[in-house]
This record gives structure tokens, sequence and C-alpha cells, in this order.
């Protein structure tokens, strides 16, 4: 009799209950993929971050694109061109 009057188990709360937590899990997992995939820890902060000339230049002076020559010239270009009035 006891049975009877209390049911068996939880009932409707766990079928209200269980859809919600599989629902929040799923988004979760969906969103550590996507925060993965763009970079995580890495690329926090950088995606719209450009490159100024001169670190273009120290770059490809330090990988041996150019010579010390050519890095030379085109630091001073690119001093000048700092130092320049605007029009």
């Amino acid at each position: 009799m006891t049975a009877m009057m209390w049911g068996y188990g939880p009932g409707m709360a766990w079928m209200v209950f269980m859809p919600l937590v599989w629902l929040v899990l799923v988004g979760l997992i969906v969103w550590a993929v996507v925060w993965l995939v763009r970079g995580g820890l890495r690329g926090a902060g950088n995606h719209d971050r450009r490159d100024t000339p001169e670190e273009t230049l120290d770059r490809r002076f330090a990988a041996g694109e150019i010579d010390e020559e050519t890095y030379r010239q085109a630091r001073e270009a690119l001093t000048q061109r700092h130092r320049a009035p605007p029009r």
C-alpha cells in the first residue's frame, strides 16, 4: 500500500529536470569546442591586432628574408615617414 501512496521514484520532476541537464551539458561541449578551435588562451585578444610596419620589418630581418643593409634602409625610411609632418 505504501508504494501506491508515494509512487515509484521521483516521477515527473525527473522528466523535466533531465532534459535540462542534457541541454546544458551539450551546450558546454559545443562552447568548449568552439573556444578551442578559435585558439583558446593563445589567441585571446589578438584577433583584431595587426602588426606595425616596424614589427613586420623586424620579423623579416630575423627570419633572414632581407639582409642587414636592406633592413637599415627600410628602418630609416620608416623613421623618416613617422617624422614627416602630416599633410
